[in-house]
């Protein structure tokens, strides 16, 4: 079944704020769990996205070379940061629905492959999803109980 996006498969904002994430990592100190320190370079920093159509908005955004693609491209492998750009406005604008977009394992392996630093670029309108099934409840709070454990940068 071939699905038919509309423009929320991608935001130019978002890239852009995950362009300037990714910047600001560069050249950063960060520590393993052996307590090495090593500098933050291109390799990484993992950019994931829910969508092709935003994964070649981010791509465009950041210099050849750097590590952006959707959770199956990143599957078993982990970097220091991971980005993750959610992409849509809000849960109506959602292609492919609240199930795809806020599936419980994309989020997870999205956020698990970070070793250091984990950033999730997401509306705050896709906290306020209205829900229809215990299911899509169990999702949107998923995403809910991350942003409340996260500290929160408005306006990178």
């Amino acid at each position: 079944m071939r699905h038919e996006l509309t423009a929320a498969d991608k935001s130019q904002q978002e890239a852009d704020v995950v362009a300037r994430l990714w910047q600001s990592a560069q050249g950063q100190t960060w520590r393993n769990h052996l307590g090495e320190e090593a500098r933050i370079g291109p390799s990484d920093v993992l950019v994931v996205a829910p969508y092709n159509a935003q994964v070649a908005l981010i791509k465009a955004a950041l210099p050849s070379g750097a590590r952006v693609g959707t959770v199956d491209k990143f599957q078993g492998q982990e970097a220091p940061v991971v980005i993750y750009s959610m992409t849509s406005t809000s849960a109506a604008d959602a292609p492919r629905g609240v199930g795809f977009l806020y599936d419980l394992n994309r989020l997870n392996v999205a956020v698990s492959r970070a070793q250091a630093l984990a950033c999730v670029v997401l509306s705050p309108l896709l906290l306020d999803a209205p829900v229809r099934t215990p299911d899509q409840l169990r999702r949107v709070n998923a995403l809910c109980r991350l942003v409340e454990s996260a500290t929160v940068v408005a306006g990178v």
